[in-house]
């Protein structure tokens, strides 16, 4: 009488298991399609502007890509190894979602660690960007910049004297206050300028902004490295359970 009491009182607890690691994997995967999304758009539409700040982010592109297609097969891995009940499949999906966390959580404290060569390394990237700029193309970048932060070059607007487009066309338009007050003539005479323009320089504003927000983003960051624990947890209990009912079965 004791082992089918047993056995009845542990069916609901699987079930219940059951249900919550497949709502979990679902989540899961949805993530996984949300990283592929954001990799083919980049890599599709942004790329140009990407490559333009480092020649190296556009692998990050592939990364996201890579990264979302491994999330959404292992997502449904998670759902049928749920389904099936498979204590091995389900181990399987604990070390992998394990794994997740670890790499997560490395890469978090990498890039807190690392986050002054990072801005250094942006700096350069955009002071490149600064003497390259020729109005279009990829100057698209630079212009959303400086009318998004409200500045002007990379330290401060006279970085552009020393550009090839500053001595054809003055500082960029994108760079003032009060785009009806800027004259052409006045653009390409610094003094004139000077108070028409932002003084501030976009490599300071962009680390500010990247400062000021790095506690969310961090805080965003680790909440999802630890999410990957709550798997864990539920594919460890659910392969448990159903091992320890298969064995009060025989």
């Amino acid at each position: 009488m004791t082992l089918p009491s047993r056995r009845l009182q542990t069916k609901p607890v699987i079930t219940c298991l059951q249900t919550f690691l497949i709502s979990y994997s679902l989540i899961f995967w949805v993530t996984g399609v949300i990283l592929l999304a954001v990799g083919i758009w980049g890599k599709v539409g942004l790329e140009t502007y990407i490559s333009m700040v480092s020649k190296d982010s556009g692998n990050a592109l592939y990364v996201l890509i890579g990264t979302g297609a491994v999330i959404i097969v292992f997502g449904l891995f998670g759902c049928v190894a749920a389904c099936r009940g498979s204590p091995w499949m389900l181990k399987s999906y604990a070390m992998f979602l394990a794994l997740v966390f670890l790499a997560e959580l490395a890469a978090g404290i990498s890039g807190f660690i690392f986050r002054h060569q990072i801005k250094s390394s942006f700096g350069k990237a955009y002071d490149s960007a600064v003497t390259n700029y020729d109005g279009s193309g990829s100057g698209v970048y630079v212009d959303y910049i400086q009318r998004r932060f409200h500045c002007c070059g990379v330290h401060n607007y006279t970085d552009w004297k020393d550009t090839k487009y500053f001595s054809t066309q003055g500082i960029p338009a994108t760079c003032c206050k009060d785009p009806m007050n800027c004259k052409p003539e006045t653009l390409k005479n610094l003094q004139q300028a000077a108070d028409e323009v932002y003084q501030t320089g976009c490599y300071l504003q962009m680390t500010r902004t990247i400062e000021d927000n790095l506690g969310i983003v961090a805080g965003i960051a680790f909440g999802i490295a630890f999410f990957q624990l709550i798997g864990v947890f539920l594919a460890f209990c659910l392969s448990r359970a159903i091992t320890n009912n298969q064995y009060e079965m025989v």
